[in-house]
């Protein structure tokens, strides 16, 4: 068994959320190691990027890297009911200059998480792929490294005094630990391929994000790419969506593109793939935020329905404000929980904030249109949440959902859990 003690801090993962970490971090000068099980590029879900984005990735360096790609510009998301009529446009330029956030791109992740991870290598981090993290190594309570398997089974230890559980939806620490719980609602089943060739809109509606319904709350989501693709896969309960026993992808997303005449005619003139995922229970939330020495940053922390794409503008937001407290941390060598509190604070304010216009979205009795008829302020305050500018007061827009439909209280989870000797230090 191999072990290497000689970094700062050790990342669990590729992904949006671990490269903005390993980047930031390594630009601060701290010896950086990512751990990735995969080779990239690789193929993953997750494609709609919100105009928030746009901060974080100009702290990485990358602004002017998406504006010369080929990436599908998105100016806005539009919602559509089952009999095919469209709602007015959210233009995110209504609400932003248009010189910075009020357009974002529709990317496809395989490259779109390669510039992200050849970024963290560029600015001097360590990534080491096709290596599974099989356990996390502690001494008493706290996470002093990871112990885990190469491609050909050699088993290598790496230590640090922090270790960043970056893992995405599979949530390593949480799941292990049992940190992990479902949101008590928002437990949804997505079917999804994709399209050649199908009808986009026109001009700058052509890479709008839309969402278009069909019964029982389910809904669509309809995202154009470059090459002339289509993302396009249906959300909503299990017991609809296998109804009267058809449990087959390909089964299910057919007969559901009938519910939905919008889709129905754009997908109509292009060509499937012929490939269908599925995958089930979205959401879940993690019961602390970290311990000594480990901090779950991205989806490893939270992760929300993607109905309103938050999930990688959220990964990279966390990337930025782990980052922020880790280099803290670094330079006092504290590494005890406690020093994650405000990053904790400040996620899950946001998190929260998404949650309760997702629980919106869903309840049967909700729609947009009815809101902003009698509040027509509100389309702004909607926009913001929709774009990713999540860490503010809404309570004025929560007051006014809640005529409507009741909303969510927050849920007490994501705070660090610190140990006995740290808690009654504080004390």
């Amino acid at each position: 068994m191999k072990t290497t003690t000689e970094y700062d801090v050790l990342i669990i993962g590729a992904g949006p959320a671990g490269t903005t970490c390993a980047t930031l971090l390594a630009e601060q000068g701290h010896r950086v190691l990512v751990l990735e099980r995969e080779k990239f590029p690789r193929y993953h879900i997750g494609e709609s990027l919100l105009p928030f984005t746009y901060q974080p990735l100009q702290r990485l360096g990358l602004i002017d890297r998406m504006k010369d790609s080929t990436f599908v510009k998105k100016y806005s998301v539009q919602f559509v009911s089952p009999s095919g009529k469209a709602s007015q446009p959210f233009y995110f330029f209504n609400r932003y200059d248009r010189d910075s956030v009020a357009q974002t791109w529709q990317v496809l992740r395989s490259e779109f998480d390669q510039m992200l991870l050849d970024n963290s290598r560029a600015k001097g981090a360590e990534v080491v792929e096709e290596t599974t993290v099989r356990e996390l190594i502690q001494d008493g309570a706290r996470v002093v490294g990871v112990r885990a398997q190469t491609r050909g089974g050699e088993v290598v230890e790496y230590r640090a005094p922090l270790t960043l559980d970056c893992t995405g939806k599979e949530a390593f620490t949480s799941v292990r630990k049992r940190w992990r719980m479902p949101d008590p609602y928002l437990n949804k089943v997505a079917v999804w391929t994709y399209y050649k060739g199908a009808l986009r809109d026109e001009g700058i509606d052509g890479g709008a994000t839309t969402v278009a319904y069909v019964p029982d709350k389910g809904w669509f989501w309809y995202i154009p790419q470059h090459n002339d693709m289509i993302s396009v896969g249906v959300v909503a309960e299990g017991k609809y969506l296998t109804r009267d026993g058809v449990k087959a992808p390909k089964e299910i997303f057919q007969r559901e593109v009938e519910q939905n005449q919008w889709i129905k005619q754009h997908l109509a003139v292009g060509e499937s793939t012929g490939e269908y995922h599925i995958t089930s229970e979205y959401s879940h939330h993690s019961r602390y935020c970290g311990t000594d020495g480990l901090l779950l940053v991205g989806d490893a922390f939270a992760f929300l329905d993607p109905v309103f794409s938050s999930g990688v503008m959220l990964a990279l937001k966390s990337g930025v404000l782990a980052a922020d407290a880790v280099h803290q941390a670094l330079v006092s060598r504290d590494y005890s929980a406690g020093q994650f509190t405000g990053y904790a604070t400040a996620l899950r304010e946001g998190v929260e904030n998404m949650r309760k216009l997702v629980y919106a979205f869903y309840d049967p009795n909700f729609s947009f249109r009815t809101l902003t008829n009698k509040y027509p302020e509100a389309g702004g305050w909607v926009t913001d949440c929709l774009s990713g500018d999540v860490n503010k007061d809404f309570s004025e827009l929560w007051r006014q959902i809640s005529e409507f439909v009741p909303l969510p209280d927050s849920l007490p989870v994501g705070l660090p859990l610190e140990t006995e000797e740290v808690a009654a230090a504080a004390v």
